[in-house]
């Protein structure tokens, strides 16, 4: 029996529901019926609109899409500008503020605190400038990734700019593709570090060469079936078919086209794309997709560049980036500036800043990347040191410590209702503390330490140096936010998920164990060795014993309350009031 959620979008879905948020917001929130919020909510993430978490009743959340996170000139203003006006919340976070831009981990933009009586005005001043919210959440197609340095990169095999225009525009804007099974992710990989992160897509494609009439043709490999969560992350598997740039879109179609008609429909549990190509086969699947889908013969996979991806890999700095962080010629003779933003929040003053620094020392084109941090694009070399000498950059610097430069955090209990921890604040205050209480070795450039609130991991903790899972746990008597900490994950080559070594931490045992892990590292890597490899090198047994936890210096006032955190989240219905929030350092 198809889910309740399926018999909402049959009535109602896609585009058509753009007016109904319309005449909702003119009437006010109190004009959906209350027994029917569950059915509207679902019907909105379609358009970006999600409702905040439990105790936040009014409030929502609204996600952005683009193409591989290219923001054009104007664009980020736009957003920032949007944050100031509309997305204050009722309570300042202790650690951010009020008003702010969160980067996610799919090159997007969420905002948070929006009233949906604002939402027209909202969506006007954004389309304005040509950001548009259809498509950004749901059952659907959502933002694709790729290489946000795509027709910039002096590297890179393929210019995947027209081939993601094509996806955004033909395939992610057909309303009769908008009712999809489960939400579904499509990346496009055109650069040597393989920065789309191909293998944890529902659909990915890849550079690759193949000889076909005794010429050699540069294309795409096509992989299927990756994504993270619940604890049963997937690799993506190789299709075993070859694609030319011409031929890609047709191929990509033709998998969501088939997703679309044969997904379980029926237990959401397990109806994500990964887990439908777990139950087909990849032989099935490309045998029907030639069979029903596509309309030319496909080709077997092509000789693909793998071993040379270095985008979160593992691999040592010699060896190539493993983000984009730091000041990097572009193939024109000018540069990129990438920015490391912690945890990826920007103030909507920093953001409106960060448009005006665009426009001053480039073309005003601003790109995100999968690690939530923002890129300055097309400054002349002549003006790179009146850039770096911007205060904004001392904030949000290209240079920064190994903790703030790996790190990535999701939502989190701060309007999350799948999460289990608060998140961002918590991590920005354990990424102070371990840059003041941890020395690593000079040659260390980043620990990957990636955090999700909940196992649906959005916070990418199964691909990290260092994962953490937002939990629960019992301390002296009281239930406090706690993590299963995790080790040894990354993509590149060879894709790997972490080891979960400890299980139920309390959350302020955590740096404590991180500590712990970081300096036994330190003390026996083989030189050169990256965290990574000293994982793999040690074996569970031993990382279990040094993954200690320990109460340290490291203090936090989040951990006390599990899903009340310091956040304000009302006991009765109706809009979240405010409550004094503890002073941070």
């Amino acid at each position: 029996m198809p889910h309740k959620k399926e018999a909402y979008k049959e009535e109602l879905y896609g585009d058509e529901v753009r007016e109904k948020i319309l005449e909702f917001a003119e009437e006010g929130f109190d004009s959906i019926p209350e027994d029917e919020h569950d059915k509207w909510f679902t019907r909105f993430k379609f358009w970006g609109v999600f409702h905040q978490r439990g105790g936040q009743e009014s409030y929502f959340m609204m996600r952005l899409t683009n193409a591989n996170g290219r923001l054009k000139p104007g664009q980020l203003r736009a957003i920032g500008e949007v944050a100031r006006d509309y997305c204050q919340g009722p309570a300042d976070n202790p650690q951010f503020g009020n008003g702010f831009v969160d980067l996610t981990t799919r090159q997007s933009v969420q905002l948070h605190w929006i009233k949906l009586e604002d939402v027209p005005a909202i969506w006007e001043r954004l389309e304005s400038v040509g950001v548009t919210t259809r498509s950004a959440g749901g059952d659907t197609m959502r933002n694709i990734s790729g290489c946000p340095v795509t027709g910039r990169d002096a590297d890179e095999l393929i210019d995947t700019r027209p081939l993601l225009e094509r996806f955004r525009e033909d395939l992610r804007g057909d309303n009769e593709l908008a009712n999809m099974p489960r939400k579904f992710n499509i990346s496009v990989t055109g650069c040597r570090e393989g920065c789309a992160q191909d293998s944890i897509n529902d659909i990915g494609v890849e550079p690759a060469h193949k000889e076909i009439d005794d010429e050699e043709v540069l294309g795409y490999n096509v992989r299927v079936g990756g994504g993270l969560g619940g604890k049963k992350p997937r690799k993506a598997r190789s299709l075993d078919v070859f694609v030319t740039p011409d031929e890609a879109y047709d191929v990509v179609r033709g998998f969501v086209e088939l997703y679309h008609d044969h997904g379980d429909r029926d237990v959401r549990a397990k109806n994500r794309a990964r887990f439908f190509v777990d139950d087909w086969g990849t032989e099935k699947i490309r045998k029907v997709l030639q069979a029903d889908y596509v309309d030319f013969e496909l080709k077997t996979a092509g000789q693909d560049i793998r071993e040379q991806y270095t985008y979160n890999a593992g691999k040592p700095p010699a060896e190539g980036k493993a983000d984009h962080v730091g000041v990097h010629e572009q193939k024109d003779g000018r540069y990129y500036v990438g920015l490391s933003v912690a945890v990826g929040r920007l103030t909507a003053d920093d953001a409106i800043e960060l448009a005006d620094l665009a426009d001053e020392y480039g073309t005003g084109e601003v790109r995100l990347t999968r690690r939530q941090n923002p890129l300055l694009m097309d400054v002349p070399e002549d003006d790179l040191d009146a850039l770096l000498a911007e205060p904004l950059l001392s904030k949000h610097t290209p240079e920064p410590n190994p903790f703030q430069r790996g790190a990535i955090a999701c939502t989190g209990t701060e309007f999350c209702s799948l999460a289990l921890t608060e998140t961002k604040a918590r991590t920005a205050r354990m990424l102070r503390w371990l840059r003041d209480n941890v020395e690593l070795p000079d040659d260390v450039e980043n620990i990957h330490l990636h955090y999700s609130g909940c196992t649906a991991d959005c916070g990418q903790a199964n691909t990290a140096d260092i994962g953490l899972l937002g939990m629960r746990a019992r301390k002296d008597g009281e239930m406090v936010e706690a993590m299963d900490l995790g080790v040894g994950g990354g993509i590149g080559e060879d894709p790997s998920f972490v080891e979960w070594v400890r299980q139920r931490v309390p959350a302020d045992e955590v740096p404590g164990a991180i500590k712990n892990l970081l300096e036994a590292f330190a003390a026996h890597r083989e030189a050169g060795q990256t965290f990574r490899q000293w994982t793999e090198s040690m074996g569970s047994e031993a990382l279990v014993d040094l993954c200690e936890p320990e109460e340290t210096t490291y203090e936090d006032p989040y951990l006390t309350d599990a899903k009340q955190s310091w956040y304000p989240f009302a006991d009765s219905e109706g809009p979240a009031t405010a409550v004094e929030s503890p002073a941070d350092d």
